[in-house]
């Protein structure tokens, strides 16, 4: 049966999910939101489907171990049979520096070792397309086979013989040897040469990034994982983040809550932008708000949408795919997203708190100017006009409008960030401006949004309903920590959405029913809010079992179902990494304190 316990690997242009057989069941080329080549993730049940994946079996199988090399992205599985023998599978995506530019190709690297003995293995390399359609055909030649799809040819090039991989024939493996799959490229020199080169470069690239991080005292390997597993999320070529790798990990058992996450959500830049601030990422940094400065300057009327694809594309049509299954037969499967046609007012407010990095930042070699400010003054004005107005809230209801609390939130935020980049510039009379019209929908909303009775916020101007996004107005800097408002709320959100250490987003009916498992952000939104209000102990331990629910590999998908901890939703979680980075940061004890 399929599960979540899967590592990672990619080079910042495309990824795989392996699982801990070393099977690639996930895997989109040429990049992030293309058809997935290795689709057996989501069509069914793992152990029976006939195509899309790459697997390497060994004969009379016992039990396997998978672990990532210290610091990088470079994941190890081993196999072992039943009489001893092992063999050891390295996999990885080139990723290094050439001629003073990033080298990131199109390419999948899996290294084969005997480890114990000299076992006796069979590889299936069984790509698709158009979402699981149909197999590739394959067309070989000396020591390569081509995978012909429509309108793609990939190729996998070893020094394994042709004949062993197109029969899938069981062999013994005496030696090392190396399988190099992706774009249809030659190689200009051996197989062996031109893998321990890759090898050896995308090492010293991974650990030297991380030796460049900064890193709490506590929970350091932690912060490390998320740190490179946010990492890899990116997609350098223009500077996006996606919210998750796949598509289609339904939020729990029986649900349609299944969709596509592989692409920008804007929502997510403010948090994605402080926990890369928070590791000292500069360079990635600045490449997101590159990403974010293009949205800005692109949007039409000064109008955003929610979510952009990772080229800045605008329209995310969604379809649903017939010709897969689903995770576990839980169907449907969905292409593209219909969040990009939705109202969330939340978003303007996000990209100008996103933006202000640049004007603040004096490491940045591309500082916030005039225009950028210009262009995010524009986005302000949508947030004075817009905060008091229905939107479908962070949460994407489809069938819900409300004025949603934290949205106008946001809004207020764009405001006060624009007044405060004004200062910085020296432009006191709109720094003014910028000052007033976020007092101004401050008052509002502390009028429409407070329940004075039961001393909390709630989710809607005029409404009754509590949502965990309420746990975050102490960290958008709308209440101080000590605010016995902010206290209250906490409260409040807490009784009503806790479930053991987790947190739900909400518990009211949607369009789809009522939510089943915890969201995951929405735990590390309580775990930061209870330590700010003085409760670092409870946070403490909240903190310590969301680690336990991580997987094998140290990685989180959206959702947790709170009974038994089993990761549901879209996988790995740009939020999640975040959630913990930033947790990590609040509750570790200072270096200083540390010996």
């Amino acid at each position: 049966m399929s599960d979540l316990e899967l590592g990672v690997v990619g080079n910042c242009a495309f990824s795989a999910l392996i699982n801990r057989k070393g099977r690639v069941v996930w895997c989109c080329l040429p990049r992030f939101d293309s058809d997935p080549l290795f689709c057996s993730l989501i069509n069914g049940d793992e152990e029976t489907v006939k195509d899309g994946f790459f697997d390497v079996l060994i004969d009379d199988f016992a039990y396997s171990e998978q672990h990532y090399e210290p610091n990088t992205a470079i994941l190890v599985t081993t196999l072992y049979d039943q009489h001893g023998a092992a063999v050891e599978i390295t996999d990885f995506a080139p990723r290094f520096k050439r001629y003073d530019r990033m080298h990131r190709p199109q390419r999948l690297i899996r290294l084969l070792k005997p480890l114990h003995g000299t076992p006796r293995i069979r590889i299936r390399l069984r790509p698709t397309h158009n979402y699981g359609a149909a197999p590739m055909r394959m067309v070989h030649g000396s020591n390569h086979i081509n995978y012909v799809g429509h309108n793609v040819i990939y190729r996998l090039t070893s020094n394994v013989p042709v004949s062993f991989i197109l029969d899938e024939v069981p062999f013994l493996l005496e030696e090392s040897a190396a399988l190099i799959f992706g774009a249809d490229d030659p190689l200009r020199y051996s197989v062996a040469e031109a893998t321990r080169e890759s090898y050896e470069q995308t090492l010293h690239y991974w650990r030297d990034w991380a030796r460049s991080l900064s890193i709490p005292f506590e929970w350091q390997a932690e912060v490390i994982r998320a740190a490179i597993t946010l990492k890899l999320c990116c997609f350098e070529e223009t500077g996006a983040v996606i919210a998750a790798m796949t598509t289609s990990i339904p939020e729990a058992a029986d649900t349609e809550r299944n969709w596509d996450y592989r692409y920008c959500w804007l929502r997510d830049a403010y948090f994605v932008i402080n926990a890369l601030n928070r590791l000292g990422t500069t360079k990635t940094m600045e490449e997101y708000l590159r990403y974010i400065a293009n949205i800005a300057a692109g949007a039409r009327e000064s109008t955003l949408q929610p979510v952009y694809g990772i080229a800045l594309e605008s329209k995310l049509v969604e379809r649903e795919i017939k010709t897969l299954s689903g995770y576990r037969n839980h169907g449907p499967v969905r292409v593209g997203n219909q969040a990009y046609e939705h109202i969330q007012n939340d978003v303007y407010g996000s990209v100008i708190m996103a933006a202000t990095q640049a004007f603040f930042d004096r490491r940045l070699a591309h500082p916030g100017d005039r225009r950028l400010f210009e262009r995010l003054e524009n986005l302000g004005y949508q947030c004075a006009k817009l905060y008091n107005q229905p939107d479908a809230s962070l949460w994407e209801f489809r069938g819900i409008a409300r004025v949603h609390t934290f949205s106008a939130v946001m809004c207020w935020a764009g405001c006060d960030r624009l007044s405060r980049i004004a200062h910085r510039m020296e432009l006191h009379d709109r720094a003014h401006y910028w000052q007033s019209q976020a007092e101004r929908i401050r008052m509002e909303i502390l009028e429409q949004a407070y329940d004075s009775t039961r001393n909390t916020f709630v989710g809607s101007f005029g409404g009754s309903e509590l949502d965990a996004s309420l746990l975050l107005l102490h960290d958008l800097q709308f209440l101080e920590a000590e605010d016995s408002r902010f206290i209250g709320t906490v409260e409040a959100v807490e009784k009503e959405l806790r479930r053991g250490n987790h947190m739900m987003r909400y518990i009211e009916q949607d369009d789809f029913g009522a939510p089943k498992n915890a969201f995951n952000i929405c735990t590390f939104w309580l775990i930061s809010a209870l330590a700010a209000i003085g409760r670092k102990e409870d946070a403490r331990a909240i903190f310590e079992d969301m680690l336990k629910c991580r997987n094998h590999l140290g990685l989180l998908s959206e959702d947790t179902d709170p009974g038994t901890s089993e990761m549901w939703g879209n996988f790995p979680q740009t939020y999640s990494m975040v959630g913990i980075i930033h947790s990590a940061v609040v509750l570790s004890k200072p270096w200083e304190q540390a010996f």
